[in-house]
């Protein structure tokens, strides 16, 4: 991989910073949220020790990020780059939460435009994978171009495997929806 899945990006919204071991406790403070994880596969990630363990994971994938508002400096959120795949020139994309009070406002859509864009400069192929009950996750992304593709059981680190749908978007497809939304 001759390219970073953790570099900083930054448009007039966000930031998107490499998240570290000791953004724990803020990012939790968002996390603690549980209607934040309402649709997610796993609903009981506003309980800390789950939280621990979700984070552990993002912090072992050195592709995760806290999501920063501009305006405020604070953290609003979490994503990531994941599973990079190099025979089929693809990656992912997910694991994606926000504050409640940022639903709606375009943040994700935002966060998730900076990231396809600097990635398809390294990839032709972006996957989703999305909790099959996560009906708000499924529209968002559904915004952005993004087709499914199918069905698949995920296991994330160290909880029990769930029905997730997956998406996908090539970076073609990427361009044509960006050109089609001016």
């Amino acid at each position: 991989m001759d390219f970073s899945i953790q570099p900083e990006l930054e448009n007039d919204k966000t930031k998107l910073l490499p998240l570290k071991e000791n953004d724990f406790e803020e990012l939790y403070q968002v996390a603690s949220d549980p209607e934040i994880w309402e649709q997610h596969p796993n609903k009981d990630r506003y309980k800390r020790e789950v939280f621990l363990n979700f984070f552990e994971g993002a912090i072992k994938s050195k592709g995760a990020f806290k999501i920063i508002d501009k305006t405020t400096g604070k953290i609003i959120g979490s994503t990531r780059y994941y599973d990079y795949n190099e025979a089929e020139n693809s990656i992912h994309i997910g694991y994606t939460f926000y504050a409640k009070s940022y639903w709606g406002r375009s943040f994700n859509h935002t966060v998730k435009t900076l990231m396809l864009d600097y990635i398809f400069n390294y990839v032709s192929k972006v996957i989703f994978h999305i909790g099959a009950k996560n009906i708000r996750s499924q529209i968002a992304i559904s915004r952005l171009g993004v087709e499914k593709t199918g069905e698949e059981e995920i296991a994330y680190h160290g909880e029990p495997s769930k029905l997730n749908f997956v998406y996908e978007i090539t970076k073609n497809a990427w361009h044509t929806h960006q050109s089609d939304a001016i």
